[in-house]
């Protein structure tokens, strides 16, 4: 674990909170200005909220493994350049997640919508418009500062 994950995860009291916690890697894949945003399908916890894909660390994957294996699963695309960015923990109030935001800036493939899920390339002014789920607006936030 990383020293910022460490010092996020103390921040927020990890020992005191008996909530679940799942680790997400994040991908923010950008093209020409714009990234890939992904709404979740009906049928999905948060249905109809924007966010960027990726999804569940599962054991023995580092961060970028699961973002890459998420990526190829969730968009058919193989990822080129990663580099981790940003890991923050946001608690819902059934669960916590512990995001690791990566920028995904080379990759192979034409992402396709193979999860159910509606796909839109937008810069990061007009994913404000958007309903992103709550743990990821500060990112945007973050990428739409000059």
């Amino acid at each position: 674990m990383s020293r910022e994950t460490r010092s996020v995860l103390e921040q927020a009291g990890e020992g005191a909170d008996h909530r679940p916690l799942v680790r997400v890697a994040a991908g923010l894949i950008w093209r020409q200005g714009r990234f890939l945003a992904a709404r979740r399908p009906e049928g999905k916890a948060f249905a109809g909220f924007w966010e960027f894909p990726g999804g569940k660390r599962e054991e023995g994957e580092s961060m970028e493994q699961a973002l890459c294996r998420e990526l190829a699963e969730e968009l058919g695309i193989a990822c080129v350049a990663v580099t981790p960015w940003r890991t923050l923990l946001h608690t819902y109030p059934e669960l916590r997640v512990e995001l690791h935001f990566m920028h995904v800036t080379v990759f192979s493939g034409e992402p396709e919508a193979r999860d159910g899920q509606l796909l839109r390339w937008v810069t990061p002014e007009e994913a404000r418009a958007l309903p992103f789920l709550p743990a990821d607006v500060g990112i945007l936030a973050e990428i739409a500062e000059p």
